[in-house]
Order: structure tokens, then C-alpha cells, then sequence
């Protein structure tokens, strides 16, 4: 079988798509799929429109030649992706992480709902209502739409895609070699808490800024790493100026390697979101056995067990947060406890088994569909 894979990222550019994109490229020929990408990084420097416009060719001619067309977002690859592989007459697949209308909602166009009051909304702005007609159309239009977790099922079903067309496969988590810890962060004094992700409103950071200034009220003088950048990075740097007395660094973004050294080198990891689909950093961190506090939103409750892999809060309760922390930082035996059985419960996001269940999904799409 051949698959053409339509991908917004890839290395060295950062982030989820671009890391599945080369888990794919790289495993699936054992699997029995030849592989061809077509990176939108090809088309980017083109004006909008036209390079997606430019980007539909570049699939057309790929699906040519393949089985199956599979795009990795249901919007800037997905709507091109997803003509071309109706004028092939190719069966269509589309992998979705998340609500791209809510996140530029929230971003750009004042969109304030939390996402799962938001797809019920029918009331929205323009441009955002917009986004929504496009990934909605893209995911009702695919015979195969996957997902990371049952939170996302949901969601996409909430846009009104066939329940018994969306698989449930969870990403996976391949750790690489360990980069380097920064040098500024290297030298702040101990404990040391980390945090991690795009700046943006619903990742919380500001929240876990406020928790360990409380800490600080309570006599833990701890250091927090904000590894990240995005639209709030300058409000965030004054918040953090303003309120942890120089025991904080953001750092801007960070290779993939240097963010897991620093997260390994972490006495407590912290996911503050009030949104997750299924989080590669979460992951990552269990993974490397770094005692973990999360949101219980999303995919979080998927990856995490309160009190046996992970602490889980309440989104927005940042007493909660500060209550969770301190008890990581000040319990040794209930940090041993944690990293131990976290470690062991990362073995559902292997990336053999990811690689496997994506591939039967696939090789049964195209037997189906021949």
C-alpha cells in the first residue's frame, strides 16, 4: 500500500505533527505502507491562498500514485488534502489533535468558553465560525478520522463526524537523547519546578506562576522554568519579575532535547491547561519519570492516575496547584512512588503500539476501499 501523509510540520520544525509525521515516515514501511510526505514547509514562504493553492498540487500529484491520502490537520493541510484526494478518487484520512477554530477563538477573536461549552455554541465570530465550517467539512468528509484520546472522539463527534468513523489511537512517546540544560537554569537554586508549552491563555501559566509565589508565602523559596513562547510571553515575563523575586526564568523555545533535559531535571513537572487533547509533554514526562502535576481536563486523565502515576487538579484552582506541589516537593516517598509508576504506565503510548494500530486502520481502509 501506498500513503501519501499531507503534514503542517515536520523536523526540524517543532511540535506534535511534525514528530507523528516522522514516526510515520520512519515505521509504517514495516508495517507494509510505503510513505511519501508532502511538507506544507515546502509552500509556506508563498502568499496565502496561494500557497495552499500550490500545496493542493503538490497532494494531487502524490495521491496520484498512492492508495490512501492521510492529513495531519483538518485545516491548513486537511481542506487542500482532502480535494485533492477527491479529484484522485482516493480514500481520505485525517489525524486531529484539537479544536483549530477554538484555539484562533481564543487567540485572536475573543473567544473566552471553555472548548466543550464552545462546540455547542452556535453564536460566534465570523472568522471563527469560518474555521469551524472548514474542519467540520474536512472531518464529516473523511472515512477515517483519528484521535489521541476519548476526549477528542467526542469532540469531533460534537462537529457532527460518524461516531463509527473515528479511531481512538493514542500518540506515541519515542524519548530521545538528552540535550543540555540551559546554564542560567542549571544555576537557580533548589527545589526546581518546570513547565512547558505554547504561551497562549489556555495553558495556565500565569496560574503556576501564583502557585509558587504562594509557595514562596509559605516559606518553599522555589525556582520555576517557563519553556515556551507565544503571544502572552512578555506579560507572563512581567508577571513572573513581578512576583517570584528573580527565582524564574522563561526561557523562549528550546530544542526538543534541551526540553527534556530540563524537564528531567526537574524536582516537579506541571501541566496547568484548562485544555488538552492528549499532551506529548505529559507524556514525555512520565516517561522519564519526573512526578507530574496536571489539569484534570482533556486527554489528561488518560495519561495520568491521580495519586498513582500523577496528581490531578481542577482546572483554574490555583490553591489546588499550590496544595499539589507542595505536597511532591515535601513527601520524598510520594515523589519515588510517582516516578516509578509512571515509568511503568508509559508503556500504552509505545511507539511500536501506536504504529501497529495506526497501520491496521490504514491497511483496512485501503483493502476496504479496492
Amino acid at each position: 500500500m501506498k500513503l501519501v501523509i499531507a503534514t503542517p510540520l515536520y523536523p526540524p520544525e517543532i511540535g506534535g505533527p511534525a514528530t507523528y509525521a516522522k514516526l510515520l515516515e520512519e515505521g509504517l514501511p514495516g508495517k507494509g505502507i510505503e510513505v511519501e510526505l508532502v511538507k506544507f514547509s515546502e509552500v509556506r514562504h508563498l502568499p496565502k491562498l496561494v500557497r495552499h493553492y500550490a500545496y493542493y498540487r503538490r497532494v494531487l500529484r502524490a495521491a496520484r500514485r498512492a492508495d490512501i491520502v492521510l492529513a495531519l490537520d483538518p485545516v491548513s493541510v486537511g481542506l487542500p488534502a482532502m480535494w485533492a484526494a477527491r479529484r484522485a478518487g482516493k480514500p481520505f484520512a485525517v489525524k486531529i489533535v484539537g479544536d483549530y477554530a477554538w484555539e484562533q477563538g481564543q487567540q485572536r477573536f475573543g473567544v473566552t468558553e471553555k472548548l466543550d461549552e464552545f462546540v455547542r455554541n452556535e453564536r460566534v465570530p465570523f472568522p471563527v465560525r469560518l474555521l469551524r465550517r472548514i474542519q467540520t467539512r474536512v472531518a464529516r468528509s473523511a472515512t477515517r478520522v483519528i484521535v489521541p484520546s476519548e476526549y477528542l472522539k467526542g469532540i469531533v463527534a460534537a462537529w457532527g463526524a460518524p461516531g463509527g468513523n473515528i479511531e481512538v489511537i493514542y500518540n506515541a512517546v519515542r524519548l530521545e537523547e538528552l540535550g543540555t540544560v540551559p546554564e542560567a537554569v542549571a544555576g537557580l537554586p533548589r527545589p526546581l519546578i518546570v513547565t512547558a508549552g505554547r504561551l497562549v491563555p489556555w495553558k495556565g501559566m500565569d496560574g503556576v506562576i501564583n502557585a509558587v509565589a504562594e509557595l514562596h508565602n509559605q516559606g518553599s523559596l522555589t525556582s520555576l522554568v517557563v519553556i515556551g513562547d507565544g503571544p502572552e510571553r512578555v506579560a507572563l515575563a512581567r508577571h513572573a519579575r513581578a512576583r517570584l523575586s528573580g527565582r524564574s526564568i522563561l526561557t523562549g523555545m528550546l530544542s526538543h532535547r534541551d526540553t527534556l533535559a530540563t524537564i528531567w531535571s526537574a524536582d516537579a513537572f506541571v501541566l496547568n491547561s484548562s485544555y488538552e487533547g492528549l499532551s506529548h509533554l505529559l507524556i514525555e514526562a512520565q516517561a522519564l519519570g519526573v512526578p507530574t502535576v496536571a489539569t484534570r481536563v482533556g486527554g489528561n486523565p488518560e495519561v495520568l492516575t491521580d495519586g498513582e502515576d500523577g496528581l490531578l487538579i481542577p482546572a483554574g484552582d490555583t490553591p489546588a496547584l499550590t496544595s499539589a506541589l507542595a505536597r511532591v516537593l515535601d513527601d520524598e516517598e510520594l515523589r519515588a512512588r510517582l516516578s516509578a509508576r509512571a515509568k511503568e504506565s508509559m508503556k500504552r503510548f509505545s511507539v511500536d503500539t501506536m504504529l501497529s494500530r495506526t497501520s491496521a486502520v490504514l491497511l483496512e481502509l485501503g483493502h476496504r476501499m479496492s
